[in-house]
């Protein structure tokens, strides 16, 4: 069974097109938690209220650092979605992470995003627009063959 990791932005359905359009594949997905609200809050919520922000968000980074980094290591595929309304700096970080991990690394945004991406797009295996565009590459990995249109 491969192994694909999806990471980035969490304010479209991309990953439900993916793992909709691959259920006939020998896959297994997994991707950060995508409740915004649940994601900045879990450091306090389980460790404790902080007074300032910076401490706030700096506990809730470190647990979903223990929760990527599972996943990321776990991966033998990590896509990597940058959207168009929001800058994904933690997308960027796990990219660079899968790649100097030497995991196989798809990366997925609008033409928009070619320039100021393209140094993550210099370390991807892939680099794709669409959802459909990254079910073709699984089925071609696993199976030798392009699906028909």
């Amino acid at each position: 069974m491969l192994k694909v990791y999806l990471s980035g932005e969490i304010h479209t359905n991309w990953r439900a097109e993916i793992e909709t359009a691959a259920a006939d594949l020998d896959v297994s997905f997994s991707a950060p938690v995508t409740d915004h609200d649940l994601s900045d809050d879990c450091g306090v919520k389980i460790l404790g209220a902080e007074e300032e922000k910076f401490w706030h968000d700096n506990k809730g980074a470190k647990l979903n650092a223990i929760r990527t980094r599972k996943a990321i290591e776990d991966a033998d595929i990590v896509v990597v979605r940058f959207g168009d309304k929001y800058k994904q700096w933690n997308a960027a970080f796990d990219a660079g992470y899968a790649s100097a991990l030497g995991k196989s690394l798809i990366v997925m945004h609008s033409a928009d995003h070619q320039h100021p991406l393209k140094e993550v797009d210099a370390a991807a295996l892939a680099v794709v627009e669409t959802p459909d565009q990254v079910v073709k590459i699984l089925t071609y990995v696993l199976t030798g063959t392009i699906p028909e249109q």
